[in-house]
């Protein structure tokens, strides 16, 4: 399927990832193998490469990170985030001082292969199941501050981001429920809280909840951890009132069932935290 290209994220949110992956990297000393074996004024020319076929996403992480090592080193980006690529094909060339090249390598390629890997899953799931109405969202289970350099990735893959905070809109689970007293009263207070511009949805994980949760009026229910089987009658019973989406340890293997139920969006925590990454080196060019 086409997958429509992802606007670049403002240099202003990647810088800090950057630097703080430099200085963890750099510790006290800095890139003492390149200082001990590589003249100070050598030049040097490398390829980032593909190992393997893939999409690919983080090539301004991978730019600013050679950058912010020295600023004179040369990037030429030789493809897009969101474009797939075979194995072999150079993603950039890069020019300049050997010692800062090599500095900067670890960073550059952490950011690109664990994106890239991502992406590349993304991918994956959205055509398994591009026959089926149901949209692949993401999860908020992401590494702590890499969330929206993870999110940019699922988008590049072309899938949906679901919250990007808690500030994005009212998601009641189970423990709020529970703290609440029950699902009415929550949805209620929810409700009038919320007024007229943040979105409700609320967690069921059961037809009588979600019956429940129905009559109180909310627009979009999270369906959690019910079989094929109950999930299609949930769907049924949600269809003309509330958009339905399905959530709970939903994997690759699993994903096609959860779509051949009608559901409206699929939430998969699995795209940020267990996804493989995609196999990209840096080679030296003679």
């Amino acid at each position: 399927m086409t997958i429509k290209k992802e606007p670049a994220l403002d240099e202003v949110l990647l810088k800090p990832l950057i630097e703080a992956a430099l200085i963890e990297d750099l510790g006290r000393r800095g890139d003492v193998t390149s200082q001990a074996t590589i003249p100070a004024d050598l030049q040097a020319k490398l390829e980032i490469k593909a190992r393997q076929a893939g999409v690919i996403c983080g090539m301004d992480l991978a730019r600013l990170s050679f950058a912010l090592v020295d600023s004179q080193i040369e990037f030429i980006a030789q493809v897009d985030d969101g474009e797939l690529v075979n194995a072999g094909t150079v993603l950039a060339i890069v020019s300049g001082n050997a010692r800062h090249l090599l500095t900067a390598e670890r960073t550059a390629l952490n950011f690109l292969t664990h994106l890239s890997g991502i992406a590349t899953d993304t991918r994956k799931i959205v055509d398994s199941v591009a026959q089926y109405p149901a949209q692949i969202t993401c999860t908020r289970k992401t590494i702590p501050g890499l969330r929206v350099v993870q999110k940019y990735a699922v988008r590049c893959g072309g899938g949906r981001n679901h919250r990007l905070g808690l500030d994005d809109a009212i998601l009641i689970k189970d423990n709020h429920i529970a703290i609440a007293g029950d699902i009415k009263t929550a949805i209620q207070q929810a409700q009038d809280f919320a007024g007229h511009l943040i979105p409700v949805e609320v967690e069921v994980d059961t037809l009588e909840q979600l019956e429940q949760a129905l009559d109180a009026g909310v627009s979009l229910v999270l369906l959690d951890n019910m079989s094929p089987e109950v999930l299609s009658k949930a769907v049924a019973m949600c269809k003309g009132r509330a958009k339905t989406e399905a959530s709970g340890g939903i994997t690759p293997a699993t994903v096609e069932a959860a779509a051949q139920t009608g559901v409206d969006f699929i939430a998969m925590g699995y795209l940020t935290h267990s996804t493989t990454a995609l196999d990209i080196g840096l080679d030296f060019s003679a």
